[in-house]
């Protein structure tokens, strides 16, 4: 007999929420504090430093290493906390993991983190672009979808 999904909704321990700091990745860990509630599961939330969003090219490479990178480092821990202290204060067990991309998208290290994890489900916030800005900007969302090693839940903004 097949596991029904409403059983699995109820075997989970392990939430992984990836976030960014905008007010949908907020939303979507509301929605895992949520669910965490409900099943004495835990919050991992995982943020990646996406260099290349930062990058201008007018820098040099010591500026970069030296102020850039740290500020970058600063503000996502900064913002770790802030998420963190939100779970904490409802009664969830949180942590949280800040790492860099280097090469590596974005996509291919949330699924990594859910493995090491040992996630149940990744609960991630959709900003919904549709259109050119789709295009141009891509989905993390739904490229998180595609390779995710477990359920995602997708909260729309």
């Amino acid at each position: 007999m097949s596991e029904r999904p409403l059983d699995r909704m109820a075997s989970i321990r392990q939430l992984l929420v990836p976030v960014d700091g905008s007010p949908t990745s907020t939303k979507a860990l509301d929605t895992a504090i949520g669910l965490a509630r409900l099943n004495g599961a835990h919050i991992r939330l995982f943020h990646v430093i996406d260099e290349l969003d930062h990058v201008n090219g007018f820098e040099t490479p010591k500026t970069y290493r030296e102020e850039l990178l740290p500020l970058m480092r600063a503000g996502g821990e900064k913002m770790l906390a802030q998420m963190r202290r939100r779970a904490t204060e409802q009664g969830v067990v949180c942590d949280s993991v800040l790492v860099e991309s280097g090469t590596g998208r974005v996509c291919e290290q949330v699924a990594e983190e859910a493995r090491l994890a040992q996630a149940d489900m990744i609960v991630l916030g959709s900003h919904g672009r549709r259109g050119l800005a789709r295009m141009l900007m891509g989905s993390d969302a739904e490229q998180i979808v595609r390779h995710a090693p477990v359920p995602v839940l997708v909260v729309k903004g």
